[in-house]
């Protein structure tokens, strides 16, 4: 499963969003990209991927973006993951080590400022972040500054925080199964919520040591 930038699109979102030429990129999975505005993750925007133990995030649902946003030469943040990530599997899998950053905020407020920070910078592709919930204000910050520094934000919270509404772009529900993983679009913006898509997990995730 690979593909390279030339396949991020700039399509028009249409819908109570407002929002209008937004670049997008295939998320490697097809079946997920159909559901989505532009075939892909929104790119300058901010996704939210709910998972019942943040400790075992999916990161092989994300890996082939990454892969293909190598190739822009900006940083890629990791902030505040819960686990430390097996640098011989990212590489593996054909993440490129040396332009990922590892950032281990101290406190909570240091956490929302630092993913604020790499989001709005222009030197980051694409910042994941571990913020466990996200809500309101702090969720709109962020989806601010996804939008100026032209960075993919993908933010892993719990699946109990599900309830509450945030300014993310997009909102998923991740489900782990047998064969992949059953996801659920609670929010979509310029598209509309679907139940129960099938994702079958096609290759090994990069994990985590430990």
């Amino acid at each position: 499963m690979s593909f390279d930038l030339s396949q991020i699109r700039k399509d028009i979102w249409r819908g109570t969003s407002g929002f209008t030429n937004t670049l997008s990129l295939p998320t490697g999975y097809p079946q997920l990209d159909q559901c989505l505005p532009g075939g892909g993750w929104p790119l300058g925007a901010l996704t939210e991927i709910l998972v019942e133990n943040t400790a075992e995030t999916p990161l092989w649902l994300i890996t082939p973006a990454l892969v293909a946003l190598d190739h822009e030469q900006r940083w890629q943040a990791w902030v505040a993951p819960t686990g430390i990530p097996y640098a011989p599997a990212l590489a593996n899998a054909g993440i490129n080590l040396s332009k990922m950053l590892l950032i281990h905020p101290p406190a909570r407020n240091d956490l929302l400022w630092t993913i604020e920070q790499s989001l709005g910078s222009n030197i980051c592709s694409a910042v994941l972040s571990w913020p466990q919930r996200l809500r309101g204000t702090a969720s709109r910050r962020l989806q601010l500054a996804a939008e100026r520094g032209r960075s993919w934000g993908l933010c892993f919270c719990s699946c109990s925080h599900a309830q509450y509404q945030t300014m993310a772009a997009l909102r998923l529900l991740f489900r782990p199964n047998r064969r992949g993983a059953e996801v659920t679009i609670l929010k979509c913006r310029g598209g509309r919520p679907m139940k129960n898509l099938q994702l079958i997990r096609e290759v090994g995730p990069p994990g985590y040591s430990g």
